[in-house]
This record gives C-alpha cells, sequence and structure tokens, in this order.
C-alpha cells in the first residue's frame, strides 16, 4: 500500500489554506509540508495497525496483519485453522495442567511434528495424548521385575 498519495494530499491541503495567509504563513506552511512526511506516515500506521487488530477481533478464523515492506505497509490476510477439539480430560486431569520442558533431539522432534501434524493436533495434545497412552498400556513384562533378565542355558 502506497502511502504517498495520502502524504501528498495533506502537504497540498496544508498548502492551500496557508496560501491565504501572509508571506510568513506560506512559508511556515513549507516548512511544516516538508516535515509532515514521517509523522503523518506514522499516524496512518498507528490506524491501520488498530483497524486490523479490530478486523482480527471481529473474525474468528481470520488473522489480519499490519506488515512493513521497506517503507510501504502490507497487509496479510491469514486464515487460522481452528484447532480440532480436545478429548474431555480424565478424572486425574481435571485437577488442572502443569508444565513440564521436554528437551527431543532434533530427529525427534521433527518426527514429533509431523505425527501431530498427521493427526490434526498439536504438538502438545499429540505428546500429551502419547504419554497418557504410554502410561495406561498394560506392562509388557506382566512383573514387577522390569529391567532384570536372566540369560544363559538350562539342562532339562
Amino acid at each position: 500500500m502506497d502511502l504517498t498519495p495520502y502524504v501528498d494530499g495533506l502537504r497540498r491541503d496544508l498548502l492551500t489554506a496557508a496560501a491565504a495567509g501572509t508571506d510568513e504563513t506560506r512559508r511556515t506552511a513549507d516548512l511544516l509540508a516538508a516535515a509532515l512526511d514521517p509523522a503523518v506516515r506514522l499516524a496512518i500506521l498507528d490506524a491501520l495497525s488498530a483497524a486490523m487488530a479490530d478486523v482480527t477481533a471481529a473474525l474468528p478464523d481470520v488473522t489480519v496483519e499490519l506488515r512493513m515492506h521497506g517503507r510501504e505497509p502490507r497487509i496479510a490476510v491469514d486464515t487460522v485453522e481452528p484447532e480440532p477439539t480436545a478429548p474431555a480430560p480424565a478424572s486425574d486431569e481435571a485437577d488442572g495442567t502443569a508444565r513440564v520442558t521436554l528437551r527431543l533431539p532434533e530427529s525427534v522432534k521433527a518426527r514429533t511434528e509431523e505425527a501431530a501434524a498427521r493427526d490434526g493436533v498439536s504438538v502438545n495434545s499429540w505428546l500429551v495424548r502419547a504419554v497418557v497412552q504410554a502410561l495406561d498400556a498394560p506392562s509388557r513384562s506382566g512383573s514387577a521385575r522390569i529391567g532384570r533378565r536372566i540369560t544363559g542355558y538350562a539342562r532339562g
């Protein structure tokens, strides 16, 4: 969006209004007109930013942003995919959530992101589901001696 026509229009209006005055008034208007460009551009950007925030707040699945390319603003409209509704929390989750920092190797993180995208859920939702499934799965060994092995040969 080129702001120059708006800045030039304001400059013309100021000079036109000053033309009815004295020579000193016209000189003052010339000086003010030269200094207007950055202030007017900033005021227009502020107004556009506020408008973008209002539009984004009014539309539930759309974000509207003002992005700068050099000195010129561009309006970007993006649709936001609503996150699928998560299943109701289990009874032990009803009391709230806890924040945990998890450090993953990059390759595992990438695979996790791919799996979450494939399932259409966020990475956090996918990880919560994976942890719950792991905790709810029956023990593979079926005994309390996880990690103990007996190896060797036996004669019968």
